[in-house]
C-alpha cells in the first residue's frame, strides 16, 4: 500500500466477529486506528462527535445488518439523517452471515451502501473494498 487509510469503524454487536475483523485488518496493514462499536447507535454516537473540533470521518464503515436494539437497516436510515459534514468520504460495506439474496436487494436501495458481503470478512475482500474505493492507497 502506498499509504494507510486513516481509521476504519466496526459496527457489530458480536465480539468474536469484531476480534476477527480486527485481526484481519491488523493483518493487512491498511489502518492504525480500528474503532469498534457493539451497537448502531453507539456507531451513531461516535460518528455525530466532534473530536478535537472534527468529526471522525472513518474511510470504511463495516455494518453489521442484524444486530439487536437498531439493526444495520435502521442504522442506514439514521445515517442518511446525519449533517453531511460528518459523514463525508466514508465507504458503507454492509457484512452479514445471512444468506439471504433479498438483502443484498433491499442494500442496492440505500444509496449509501457501498459493498455487500458476507461473514467472515478475508483480507483478500478487505483489500477489494480498498482497491475499488481508495484506489490511490494501493
Amino acid at each position: 500500500m502506498k499509504k494507510k487509510l486513516d481509521k476504519i469503524l466496526i459496527i457489530d454487536d458480536s465480539e468474536a466477529d469484531v476480534f476477527i475483523m480486527k485481526r484481519i485488518i491488523n493483518k493487512a496493514e491498511v489502518t492504525n486506528n480500528i474503532i469498534t462499536a457493539f451497537g448502531a447507535q453507539e456507531a451513531l454516537e461516535y460518528l455525530s462527535q466532534k473530536i478535537e473540533g472534527c468529526y471522525p470521518k472513518p474511510n470504511i464503515v463495516l455494518l453489521d445488518i442484524n444486530m439487536p436494539n437498531m439493526s444495520g437497516w435502521e442504522f442506514l436510515d439514521e445515517y442518511e439523517k446525519l449533517d453531511k459534514e460528518m459523514k463525508a468520504g466514508e465507504i458503507i460495506c454492509m457484512i452479514t452471515t445471512s444468506k439471504d439474496p433479498s438483502e443484498r436487494d433491499r442494500a442496492k436501495r440505500f444509496n449509501i451502501v457501498d459493498d455487500f458481503t458476507h461473514k467472515p470478512l478475508t483480507k483478500e475482500k478487505l483489500m477489494e473494498i480498498i482497491e475499488e474505493n481508495f484506489p490511490q492507497y494501493v
